[in-house]
């Protein structure tokens, strides 16, 4: 039986996406521990998040194309990347990689994927490959975009056609922001011009640089809640649902 459509938020800029019978996962994220950086939400079994029909990348960067995760997940889930990626990801051991750039289409089951631009730098460090970033709308019976990482850019209110929910990034995972991010005014700012029904902040609250986590600091819980204040003086009639990592919502009225 299929479920009504909704939303599950894995932290930092994890989302599942179950729409039309169709499960998507965005950049997943799922370790307790990812370099000098330790989640502070519950853990994620990635055998919970299984069966994903696609995995969504935004760009390369490590917290957003995780392999050890994409392991998790299985050589053979399907991966759409942005395009340049495909032979480092096949080179890695996965059999299921489609690129794809911005304006392009795909279709995954009974739902379309439309990548779209965004405003980020998306080289992997050390040695490449460098790809350009990407967000992402889901179209079926109702309309989902993921944002992945990006600022303002110019063309951002033309993706606000009839968008029921956006996953809009709102702050990182320390305590500053570098260029090509949105904090919680600017994402507040993206939101009055996409105007969705919903919005869903992403990419808070889950990871913490090793030895900041014990004091709790701001940029924890602060970022949504400021995004969700600064909403209601930009884009009133949207509703900000403000959810824990592991917590689902639902798109239906």
């Amino acid at each position: 039986m299929k479920l009504p459509p909704h939303l599950t938020y894995l932290g930092h800029a994890t989302v599942l996406i179950d729409l039309d019978g169709v499960r998507l996962l965005t950049d997943p994220l799922l370790r307790q521990r990812a370099v000098h950086l330790r989640r502070r939400s519950s853990p994620i079994d990635p055998i919970g998040c299984l069966p994903v029909d696609a995995v969504l990348i935004s760009h390369l960067h490590w917290d957003h194309l995780d392999l050890p995760s994409l392991r998790a997940l299985g050589h053979h889930t399907r991966l759409i990347v942005p395009r340049g990626a495909a032979r480092a990801l096949r080179g890695w051991g996965f059999q299921r990689v489609e690129e794809i750039a911005a304006g392009e289409t795909t279709r995954v089951g009974g739902v379309k994927v439309e990548a779209t631009s965004a405003h980020h730098v998306g080289f992997r460090l050390p040695f490449g490959p460098r790809t350009a970033c990407l967000g992402y709308i889901v179209r079926g019976s109702h309309q989902v975009y993921f944002a992945g990482d990006t600022d303002l850019f110019p063309g951002m209110a033309e993706l606000g056609n009839d968008l029921d929910a956006a996953l809009l990034p709102v702050w990182g995972w320390g305590p500053t922001l570098g260029a090509g991010h949105l904090d919680p005014w600017r994402a507040a700012e993206a939101l009055a011009l996409l105007r969705p029904r919903i919005a869903v902040p992403i990419h808070w609250g889950t990871f913490c640089p090793l030895g900041m986590g014990w004091a709790r600091p701001r940029f924890l819980t602060h970022p949504p809640v400021a995004f969700a204040q600064h909403a209601a003086q930009l884009a009133p009639e949207v509703e900000v649902r403000i959810i824990t990592p592991g917590q689902p919502t639902h798109l239906s009225l």
